[in-house]
């Protein structure tokens, strides 16, 4: 028995943790905007598949991958009703390919960092440094978003995406004006300078069946930028204007 005034061991350690969990209630009340009432859904929405996969006992299904599903979804409705209201005399066309320029990989992963995500995702540690920056932030982006939904529901979820993501760094108008088919600029570009032009696309499978695809630009057989999309069309399209931007047309 430990003398009078000495904590006990045990008490010691559900100090530490209930102080480590408490300072992880902060940090998900500072980037979602209130506090969480189910703290394990945000655990698991940054928990990556990786680390699962080093602890098989922790079960199949106890990664951010199915919450990273449902936040796809709610971000890409949330965005759609957004723009939705906001360009009342566009087209389809037109909405569809800003909301893709909103939601893509790189706008995720771009997103993920600016407040602070990459801090808190749970990552087996021999993951590279490149492999994170693929993916693992955007998608851990889409599970935070399932979180709050199934926490607070849809309309917590809806001012999350539109206050603390859309809003203040997303410059919509910009995106909106931009002209959108940079591969058409880049094929111009590439015949005046009378340069040979192609893409290496290469697709990895996601949850639900579907497939990331990568694009890489190749100038003479020199890479110079790479984008991603959910489809062939939107990585080459992602991957055409970090080209420009690099070439600085």
């Amino acid at each position: 028995m430990p003398r009078s005034g000495q904590p006990l061991p045990l008490f010691g350690f559900f100090r530490r943790f209930l102080g480590q969990d408490r300072a992880f209630r902060q940090a998900i009340a500072t980037v979602i905007g209130r506090t969480p009432d189910n703290v394990r859904l945000y655990h698991l929405a940054f928990t990556h598949s990786s680390v699962v996969r080093q602890q098989p006992e922790q079960g199949r299904h106890q990664s951010n991958e199915r919450l990273e599903f449902l936040g796809d979804a709610i971000l890409g409705s949330v965005v759609a009703e957004y723009l939705f209201r906001k360009y009342p005399y566009e087209q389809e066309g037109f909405l569809t390919e800003t909301r893709s320029r909103i939601v893509n990989r790189e706008s995720l992963n771009a997103l993920a960092l600016k407040i602070g995500l990459d801090k808190l995702v749970q990552l087996d540690p021999t993951q590279t440094r490149a492999s994170r920056s693929r993916s693992v932030n955007g998608n851990a982006l889409e599970a935070l978003v399932g979180a709050v939904y199934l926490d607070h529901g849809y309309k917590a979820a809806r001012k999350f995406v539109l206050n603390r993501l859309i809003k203040p760094y997303v410059d919509v108008k910009a995106l909106a004006t931009t002209t959108s088919n940079f591969k058409s600029k880049l094929i111009e570009w590439a015949q005046r300078q009378g340069k040979n032009l192609r893409y290496d696309i290469e697709g990895q499978p996601q949850i639900g069946g579907t497939m990331e695809f990568s694009a890489t630009v190749l100038i003479d057989e020199e890479p110079v930028a790479t984008g991603m999309g959910l489809s062939k069309k939107q990585a080459e399209q992602t991957a055409a204007e970090r080209a420009l931007a690099v070439l600085g047309v």
